[in-house]
């Protein structure tokens, strides 16, 4: 099979110089064709997108930046399998290609239509369009969290577009979402006056970043035998108490067990100075924390999100080590401080804050799953094992969903009257920005639908900007949020 890219000929850029598509476990080759499209590219968008370049990447490039020029590029060098126009132009009447496949962003074709919706304030829905027949073949939102300017957001969503082409290519069934436009709706900023403003709040972020420890996230914890936050839906109840920190030391992702009449929290601990998490733990009590925060679990890479389960008899953790590649499981040794590692679960995958649940039959990983390009927390992949051990297999639909507001695991799944739950990140706004709660309709190795119920955000009796995790064990309940954490709190202790 043969791919072929059919750009504007006046917009040659860095992301069109890939020579193939992974589809599904091979490597297609992709070529170019140019063609003229109806709309001018915005005056002075490359000398603006150089200006990025050089203050907001630190000179690294961007799949945005302008790649040569068309003649440099070459010419296609075989007939076409399949043609996929990111242009605006008329199909060409000459393609023989079996397959015209034609990205939309926000409902319109070409780059203009993915620069709008960023200069409105917000990264495009984006399908992939049947040109035949006008039939919507996959459709995903990317998250803004790796998108460091106009030329990011651009860089990002081309990505996700490549993303969704290569689904769409695989033959795999697709789970094509319901996505409302999200954008917010405002008119668009002229791109000087929208870059302009990108690099003074980048300024302003480093200056907060020398003052400040950024990202600080804070474990929020309370006990409440008669409310949670499962059935109010908002954190309304008894008021949270905020696990306190070194300062230069931030905790999140809180996972809590009781485990041979010991209750500990579990949680990621990240040292600023350091920028390397690993996985402690605090006791407590009945009535609140007690005794010190002991570390856990340490890695040559980053810990997060210890994932805690019981099988077997015996306890286990899998805590995210997406930047090893992999998804490793711990044996507990000795409660709660002695873990060895068991197995290696999945291999060769960036996949975090993975989490497990069992039903009808079989163990399904969710986790958040990510090709190497653009964000962490808007692609969902699921796989399915009849054991805890293995060997799991991916779901016929991975990815099974493209959706920041939709998609990241945010702790443990629950039963509600028979009905399995998840809670989800909703990243629409920003990483880890608040919560949803997610009914699940279907799960089976080749399907999946949920259902978003209700929305949590941080409010105030939550002190916290951010809500990132919910878990709960027994009457503690447990979640996580941002929160200023000035520097100069740790020099004083």
């Amino acid at each position: 099979m043969i791919v072929e890219l059919r750009c504007d000929r006046a917009r040659p850029r860095q992301w069109m110089s890939r020579k193939t598509l992974r589809i599904g476990n091979r490597d297609v080759p992709l070529q170019l064709a140019w063609a003229d499209g109806s709309c001018a590219a915005p005056a002075g968008l490359d000398a603006l997108f150089e200006l990025e370049r050089m203050i907001l990447r630190r000179g690294q490039r961007s799949g945005a930046d302008r790649l040569g020029s068309p003649a440099q590029l070459g010419a296609p060098t075989g007939a076409a399998d399949v043609v996929v126009d990111f242009t605006d132009a008329p199909r060409d009447p000459a393609c023989t290609a079996g397959r015209y496949l034609r990205p939309r962003f926000n409902g319109a074709a070409g780059e203009n239509a993915a620069l709008a919706a960023i200069l409105s304030g917000d990264l495009p829905v984006i399908e992939i369009v049947d040109d035949a027949t006008g039939s919507v073949l996959d459709r995903g939102h990317p998250s803004a969290e790796m998108a460091s300017g106009l030329s990011g957001g651009l860089d990002t969503v081309m990505a996700r577009t490549m993303t969704l082409l290569a689904a769409v290519l695989s033959g795999r069934p697709r789970i094509v979402p319901q996505l409302a436009d999200r954008t917010h709706g405002g008119t668009p900023r002229p791109p000087a006056a929208y870059v302009l403003r990108g690099i003074a709040w980048s300024i302003v972020r480093e200056i907060y970043r020398l003052c400040c420890y950024a990202p600080h996230w804070h474990v929020g914890w309370r006990y409440s035998p008669k409310v949670n936050v499962w059935d109010t839906k908002d954190l309304s109840g008894p008021a949270w108490n905020v696990l306190q920190d070194p300062g230069n030391h931030f905790f999140a992702d809180p996972f809590a067990i009781s485990w041979r009449g010991r209750t500990f929290t579990f949680f990621e601990d990240l040292d600023h100075r350091v920028g390397k998490g690993i996985i402690s733990a605090i006791e407590f009590d009945g009535s609140g924390p007690v005794g010190p925060v002991l570390p856990i679990l340490e890695e040559p890479w980053h810990l997060s999100y210890p994932f805690l389960l019981e099988h077997d008899g015996q306890l286990w953790m899998i805590p995210e080590s997406s930047t090893n590649n992999d998804v490793a499981i711990y044996r507990c040794v000795r409660f709660p401080d002695k873990w060895e590692r068991h197995a290696t679960l999945l291999s060769g995958v960036e996949i975090a804050d993975v989490t497990i649940t069992q039903h009808n039959g079989l163990y399904y990983i969710f986790g958040a799953w990510r090709d190497g390009t653009a964000g962490y927390s808007d692609m969902l992949a699921i796989y399915h094992s009849p054991d805890l051990m293995g060997p799991w297999t991916p779901h016929a639909c991975n990815p099974v969903k493209i959706d920041r507001a939709t998609t990241r695991p945010a702790g443990h799944f629950v039963r509600k009257d028979g009905q399995l739950w998840r809670p989800v990140q909703d990243c629409s706004e920003s990483y880890g920005g608040a919560l949803a709660l997610a009914e699940i309709l279907e799960l089976t190795p080749e399907t999946f639908r949920q259902e978003i119920r209700s929305h949590i955000r941080p409010g105030a009796m939550w002190p916290g900007r951010k809500l990132h995790t919910l878990n709960r064990c027994g009457d503690l309940e447990l979640i996580d949020g941002a929160r200023i954490q000035p520097k100069f709190r740790a020099w004083r202790g």
